[in-house]
């Protein structure tokens, strides 16, 4: 089973930065897929960012100029750094990561998997 653990949220005034990262670990073969997501209070979830095979990246048009994705690809690691903080970033923000993973009873079986969220509070 893979797991994602989080960090780096908090509070910071506007215009600041933030670097968010998201760890995996587990029996893992290869990610194909990481991402972060994040939740507005009161809204639905929604996609931020995304860097794929061959550190391919994309951005929402919301962050894109301001916010930088990327990976360890030894440590099953991502990273967001947020700059240019604005109050409307402010949300828990969530990291996934899709690959393949090896089952204790051998093969190999695709895997998703969420972390656990991280605040990101923007404010004077």
């Amino acid at each position: 089973q893979v797991q994602l653990v989080e960090s780096g949220g908090g509070l910071v005034h506007p215009g600041g930065s933030l670097t968010l990262s998201c760890a995996a670990s587990g029996s893992i073969i290869s990610i194909t897929h990481m991402g972060w997501y994040r939740q507005a209070q009161g809204k639905q979830r929604e996609w931020v960012a995304t860097i794929a095979t061959g550190d391919s990246t994309d951005y929402d048009d919301s962050v894109k100029g301001r916010f930088t994705i990327s990976r360890d690809a030894v440590k099953n690691t991502m990273y967001l750094q947020m700059n240019v903080l604005k109050p409307e970033d402010a949300a828990v923000y969530y990291c996934n990561v899709a690959g393949l993973e090896r089952p204790s009873y051998g093969g190999y079986k695709a895997f998703t998997s969420w972390g656990q969220g991280t605040q990101v509070t923007v404010s004077a």
